[in-house]
């Protein structure tokens, strides 16, 4: 996995090699520990056999500053124990492109109707698929991290469940990254949406991204943190919110986000821990909204979540397809799903 911004001036690095349990715990910590446009971390499998079993792990994490080392080794040892900690390896890296190598080996990732896939994958684009292409060079939050794998899984069944969001739907991406969301929002619907993020550099790798996918009119990001930016409050009420960002900001931006959605509007949200799940929910009960469905990928958790079950109006009923009739009427409750339905690569 790829998690967090490529920070600006990204010249320190950590590395260490643990099991698989320990890697994944190590990586999720980091990221959950700085601020996303300082630090990015990344936890893969190796060729080289583990001493218990399986396969060893690597962690890789870059800084934008100067780490202390000695309180990160105290960070690592929370999430794993003092010998892994110990054993973790800090360096000085060279100006590179180490994103497109990190990048190199993966493969397409198909959710649903999108496929997120590089220059070189462009043949494997099928005639119905809608294609998200991102440049390595220009590339993170790529769509092979289980939370934008998850949006977009939530994005592709909403569609297919509510025909009007095709007509009418108007969608912010919150914490756009490199626009994977908003361009799969903009490509499908073939309208304008609203992107930003906190980060000067995600808004520009954003707009490049929407400009190699032919979408650079009807998707342009801006610099905001939430929805502080007048031009994103502009584009109000919002059916689709996609918020996949962190836990802590989740739960802060739960009544600015709130109050930008329509009545009948859906936030789709990651960036969450499984662990993080009851907090998020709670913040986001305080608005009124409901837990419509839950993905588990990769140990994070994405969810959708809806007022329907507030503010349903049953002459509605028509317009807004089977699956929000079959909320109100009981029928069909809030799952959780491992995999993707139809999707055996997302299993």
């Amino acid at each position: 996995m790829l998690e967090g911004l490529p920070p600006n001036n990204a010249a320190h690095r950590l590395t260490l090699v643990t099991d698989e349990k320990r890697a994944r715990a190590v990586a999720d910590l980091i990221v959950e520990s700085f601020e996303p446009a300082e630090v990015a971390s990344a936890a893969f499998e190796t060729e080289e056999p583990w001493p218990g079993g399986g396969k060893a792990w690597a962690v890789e994490a870059y800084f934008g500053f100067t780490p202390d080392e000695d309180e990160i080794r105290a960070l690592l040892a929370v999430a794993s124990d003092e010998e892994t900690a110990r054993s973790a390896a800090f360096g000085v890296t060279e100006k590179r492109d180490w994103v497109a190598n990190a990048l190199a080996g993966l493969q397409p990732v198909r959710a649903g109707r999108f496929l997120v896939h590089g220059a070189h994958d462009r043949a494997g684009v099928r005639t119905n698929d809608v294609g998200i292409e991102i440049e390595a060079g220009l590339a993170f939050g790529t769509g092979h991290h289980g939370t934008t794998r998850g949006c977009l899984l939530h994005f592709d069944r909403l569609l297919k469940r509510r025909r009007d969001l095709l007509r009418t739907g108007a969608v912010l991406d919150v914490g756009c990254g490199a626009g994977v969301l908003a361009i799969a929002a903009a490509k499908v619907l073939r309208r304008k949406v609203w992107p930003g993020d906190i980060d000067p550099v995600a808004v520009e790798v954003a707009n490049a991204n929407a400009r190699l996918n032919s979408v650079g009119e009807l998707c342009k990001a801006v610099v905001s943190r939430g929805v502080e930016n007048r031009l994103l409050r502009d584009g109000a009420p919002y059916d689709v919110v996609f918020a996949n960002i962190l836990a802590k900001p989740l739960r802060l931006l739960a009544p600015s986000l709130a109050a930008v959605i329509a009545p009948y509007g859906e936030a789709i949200v990651s960036g969450l821990l499984l662990a993080d799940v009851p907090g998020v929910l709670s913040s986001w009960r305080a608005q009124g909204f409901f837990l419509a469905e839950r993905i588990d990928l990769e140990g994070w958790a994405s969810l959708r979540l809806t007022t329907f079950r507030r503010k349903w109006n049953s002459r509605r009923t028509s317009s807004l397809g089977c699956g929000g009739a079959a909320w109100i009427a009981g029928t069909s409750p809030a799952r959780t799903l491992s995999t993707c339905p139809g999707c055996t690569e997302l299993g």
